[in-house]
């Protein structure tokens, strides 16, 4: 077997940011949104409901919903009588803490030049393969509708000058407008976490702007509410009634290209152990003066001759003394 170390100026390290649509089949706007009646009525479906892009059997999850209430309003309790105590109140726990990092901390949002710390919160969180690395800020256009009463929602990350950050990352707040574009900077109806992939909505506004139904913050003994009373149904036919979900996903793609050398002196010779006699030649006179071999296959090493990876030529490379050799290999990670 025949070594040779990589010198520094072998290996070159390359990042390159890729755009994807968002959704599933490539598509930068969905459209048409279902969920399953059978998630809506079981546990689960207490706390979210997963959005499909159809309602076939070519289904895909492309987001979830969820209401979330600071003092456990808006949503069935865990136990009969015991007010707050709601499956509305944990998911406002679970969603401040992952975002804000602490219990303490609770959704604030601007409007008019007054920050408000509404109870209710509606949040979208995109499947993960949906928006692999992160969302790509500026490319969100989201469309609700009640009625005839519409509203269009984008971020304002291309009118900042210097990002914020939380424990999720990076936010920015959103606005009315579309891909980036905000035609009105006074209510601030939500905040975006693009490396999380998740959409804060003011439960408030939104409702006070009519394109999402009265949100009903009754907790009352019952343990289920029924669909109409159910703030995450009313929260999905707005967005299914709007029709437009416009995002794109961005992923950095890392790539080592190391280059092979192979010169005119080496790897001439065969190392099969068939090709040396007992006595330790070769077997075939040919070889000794014009020994001919053939790369079919790099292999990568590390310092303890530990085989980590191998690189396969598509065809096999004639080698001899009058010849050199550059093999580049590319590692995506």
């Amino acid at each position: 077997m025949s070594y040779r170390r990589f010198d520094q100026d072998d290996i070159v390290v390359s990042a390159d940011s890729i755009t994807t649509p968002a959704w599933t089949d490539n598509l930068t706007t969905l459209t048409t949104f279902f969920t399953q009646s059978n998630e809506e009525e079981s546990n689960a479906g207490k706390y979210y409901y997963h959005v499909y892009n159809t309602d076939t059997a070519a289904k895909e999850i492309q987001f979830a919903i969820a209401y979330g209430n600071r003092v456990g309003s808006g949503s069935g309790l865990y136990d009969v009588g015991e007010l707050g105590k709601g499956y509305s109140s944990t998911v406002y726990g679970q969603y401040r803490t992952l975002i804000n990092g602490d219990e303490d901390t609770d959704f604030q949002f601007i409007s008019a030049s007054t920050t408000t710390t509404p109870d209710s919160v509606f949040f979208i969180s995109l499947q993960r393969s949906r928006f692999k690395e992160k969302i790509l800020p500026g490319t969100l256009s989201l469309k609700l509708q009640s009625g005839s009463t519409a509203i269009t929602l984008t971020d304002n990350s291309r009118n900042v000058t210097t990002d914020s950050f939380t424990d999720a990352g990076r936010v920015y707040s959103i606005y009315a407008g579309s891909e980036g574009v905000v035609t009105s900077s006074d209510i601030e109806y939500g905040k975006i976490y693009p490396d999380v992939g998740i959409i804060a909505l003011s439960g408030d506004l939104i409702s006070g702007s009519s394109v999402i139904a009265a949100i009903d913050e009754t907790s009352g003994a019952s343990t289920v509410f029924t669909k109409e009373e159910d703030n995450k149904r009313d929260f999905f036919n707005s967005i299914k009634t709007g029709a437009s979900f416009k995002l794109r996903a961005d992923e950095t793609l890392s790539s080592n290209f190391i280059f092979v050398r192979a010169r005119n002196s080496e790897f001439n010779y065969s190392t099969n152990p068939s090709n040396i006699t007992g006595s330790g030649e070769l077997k075939h006179s040919v070889m000794i003066d014009n020994p001919q071999g053939y790369i079919t296959q790099v292999g990568l090493y590390n310092d303890s001759n530990d085989l980590l990876a191998v690189a396969k030529l598509s065809t096999p490379l004639l080698k001899d003394f009058t010849k050199e050799a550059l093999v580049r290999i590319k590692l995506d990670y």
